[in-house]
Formats: C-alpha cells, sequence, structure tokens
C-alpha cells in the first residue's frame, strides 16, 4: 500500500519536468539531463547518445533494467511546443494538474521514470528501457533522437510511447503528407482586378477542390477520413496589384492502406495551373490488436480504468515510426487529460499514479513467463513482424 506521499511522487515529478521550458533545445537539453541525473541519483544504469539534431547536438537517453525476455521499450519526449510563460508554472485545480506538457507528454515521462525505478527495486523479470528524447516535437533537417536510439541497437519486442490516449492503446496512427502547391495567375492593377487571374483566389479554389477528392472521402474501422489542413498561404506582394503567384501548404494526415503516390496524383489531376511539392513525408504505423504485448496491456489497463481501454486510431504521427521501420511493433499508450498544445493543457492527477501502477504490472506479467506470451494455445511468431493489415482492418 502506498503512503499519501508516494501517491503524489509522479505529480511532483510531472511539475518539476514542466518547469523546463524545453521548446528550445537549449531547454530540451536541460531537461534531458535533469532525468539523466535524476535516474543515476536512484542507481538506474543509463547511456546518453549525441547525434539528434541539424548539428548532431542533441542529446538523447536511455535507462535499462533487468536483463531478461521479452525487452520492453518505453518511450518518452522531454521536448514541449511553445506556450505562454505562465503554462511552465504549473498548477492544480479541481484533481487536474495544468501546464505545458503535462498531457504531451511529460507526465506520461514521469510516470515512466517512477515505474522504471519501481522495477529496478523490486527486481525484473524482463529488460525494459526507458528511452528519452529530445525531439519529438521538432522537425528539422537531421537524424531524430529516435533514429539516433534505434541505430544504437536500442530495440524491442514492443514499444510503448506515452502520447495522450487517455488510456486507450494507439495501434494505427495516420501516415503525414505535407505538400506544397504553387500557382500562376496574372497581375493587374488592383483597381481593375477583372484584367487579371488572382493567383491567390485561385489557391483557394484548388484547395477547395482537394476536399472532393476520392482520397479525400475514404475511411477504415478506426478512421472516419484522412485529416486535410491548410496549413499557410503565401501570395501577393504589394496591395495596389492583382497577385499573379501564390502557393499554400497542404498538412494531409492519409489513412493506413492508402499511397501517397496515389494522393499526390490526384491532386495533381486538379484542372488548375498548379504545381505540386513534397515538404515531408512519413508512413502510417499500425500494430494488429491480436498482438498478444497488445491484448496483454489492454488487460492491465482495464484494472485499473473502468472506461473499457480499446484499441484506437491516432491522428498524429509520433516517434512509432523510426522502431517500425526496424521491425519493432509500438503503441500509444498514456495517462487522462486533454488540451495538449493548446492553451488550457491538463492531465488527470490521480490518473498518472495508476499509470505508473499498470506500466509495473504490463512488465512483471509478460517478464513472469521469460517468453514471449501465447496466442491461441501457442507460442506467437516473432512480434517484429505482427504487424496489422495497413488496410486497417483488424
Amino acid at each position: 500500500m502506498r503512503t499519501a506521499g508516494e501517491t503524489r511522487e509522479v505529480l511532483a515529478l510531472t511539475k518539476r519536468l514542466v518547469r523546463y521550458r524545453s521548446y528550445t533545445p537549449q531547454g530540451a537539453l536541460s531537461a534531458v539531463e535533469f532525468i539523466h541525473g535524476w535516474l543515476e541519483a536512484r542507481g538506474l544504469e543509463t547511456i546518453r547518445y549525441l547525434g539528434a539534431g541539424p548539428g548532431g547536438e542533441l542529446v538523447s537517453l536511455v535507462a535499462r533494467v533487468g536483463s531478461g525476455e521479452p525487452r520492453i521499450l518505453f518511450h518518452g519526449h522531454a521536448d514541449v511546443v511553445p506556450a505562454d510563460e505562465h503554462q511552465f508554472e504549473p498548477v492544480e485545480e479541481s484533481g487536474e494538474l495544468l501546464g505545458r506538457g503535462v498531457y504531451d507528454m511529460k507526465g506520461a515521462l514521469a510516470a515512466m521514470m517512477y515505474a522504471m525505478l519501481d522495477l529496478h527495486e523490486s527486481g525484473c523479470d524482463a529488460t525494459v528501457e526507458l528511452l528519452v528524447v529530445p525531439d519529438e516535437e521538432r522537425e528539422y533537417d537531421g537524424p531524430k533522437g529516435a533514429e539516433v536510439l534505434v541505430d544504437n541497437g536500442h530495440v524491442g519486442d514492443l514499444l510503448i510511447t506515452g502520447e495522450p490516449t487517455d488510456f486507450h492503446i494507439g495501434t494505427q496512427a495516420k501516415g503525414v503528407l505535407d505538400v506544397r502547391v504553387s500557382l500562376s495567375g496574372k497581375s493587374a492593377h488592383g483597381s481593375q482586378p477583372w484584367l487579371g487571374q488572382n493567383a491567390i483566389l485561385m489557391a483557394y479554389e484548388h484547395f477547395r477542390r482537394v476536399g472532393d477528392l476520392p482520397f479525400a472521402r475514404e475511411r477504415t474501422d478506426l478512421f472516419p477520413y484522412p485529416s486535410i489542413n491548410l496549413a499557410r498561404i503565401i501570395g501577393g506582394d504589394v496591395i495596389n496589384r492583382v497577385p499573379d503567384r501564390a502557393a499554400y501548404d497542404l498538412d494531409i494526415r492519409y489513412l493506413p492502406g492508402q499511397r501517397p503516390e496515389e494522393i499526390l496524383r490526384q491532386i495533381r489531376h486538379i484542372d488548375l495551373p498548379a504545381e505540386v511539392e513534397i515538404l515531408h513525408s512519413i508512413e502510417p504505423t499500425y500494430v494488429t490488436r491480436r498482438n498478444p504485448y497488445v491484448k496483454a496491456l489492454r488487460e492491465v489497463a482495464a484494472r485499473h480504468y473502468h472506461g473499457n481501454p480499446v484499441g484506437v486510431g491516432r491522428h498524429g504521427a509520433s516517434d512509432i515510426v523510426y522502431f517500425q521501420r526496424a521491425g519493432i511493433p509500438g503503441v500509444e499508450f498514456g495517462p487522462l487529460g486533454g488540451g495538449h498544445h493548446g492553451p488550457n493543457e491538463y492531465v488527470v492527477s490521480e490518473s498518472l499514479e495508476a499509470y505508473r501502477r499498470m506500466l509495473v504490472e504490463f512488465v512483471e506479467i509478460v517478464g513472469k513467463n521469460h517468453r514471449r506470451p501465447e496466442q491461441n494455445g501457442r507460442p506467437s511468431r516473432n512480434l517484429a513482424g505482427d504487424h496489422a493489415d495497413p488496410a486497417g482492418v483488424e
């Protein structure tokens, strides 16, 4: 039985992590160094890796407990998106903790740190690694922290990333296809716009037609539709001239089973004078809900959460994709909360300790057998290849 003080350990650690303004590279580095010191002070084995970032200057961190089978990976990111200054001073209100990153994902990261400590102190049949990266929220040219860790051999049978899921298990995530659409019109004096072709208006019409394309109306059992966001418009120079050039950036989150090549073909087939350029692309992630580790995690979650945790689709991308490329299945699984990336981000305070217990119990269950869980009365095949059909029918 935990004492009253122990039941607030994760909450207190979350508050400390939130105070790091880790939306900058230096802030993220400071947060990772704090985590490193916290783990080492409690006797956990740690390894630090340089190599992430445009110049390889960012540090990723690994802590390990146990040496048996299976190999379970906990994954957390120390960075956050920018916020107003007051959000870096966490506040408790009505059973909730408010602050930047409490839900995405410093609360989950704090719980993972304490789960590692619990497993270290009680003994662990499995091998568990906590992977802490400084850059999940950032995009840049250069290796990501997750890629550095995979390249250094930090792989396993299942990865759990603490992205916010309200105790549901994210078994699929949409892919990312970011494109720039450039259009050419005809300039004219601003007092006679009928003599020109306004490229900004053409860009808007082009965007409207994208929403009517066949790919935009497709769905799977976990996703009602792809996500299509008009993220940015570029065009015009002076106010008294009809703009003859415009571009807009489109953030498309496409479904497992959809092909980005086909999406691009449909966009380029729109009957307007446009050029389409790929800015960024990441494939979807998926793992079958029949994966025995996923089933075990769901059973553990159901003991602590009465909302019937189920396999869900995630609209956003995560670092799981880098592990999937190495054949490692991964799920998103995090505590209760809401408002991530927004002005009122919060986590339900008591869910942090529940999350900690879930992680520990999951490792204890899968580690007791000293082998992979069985499925249908027989040992499951190598789980590194046990993914769902990309069409998302499982």
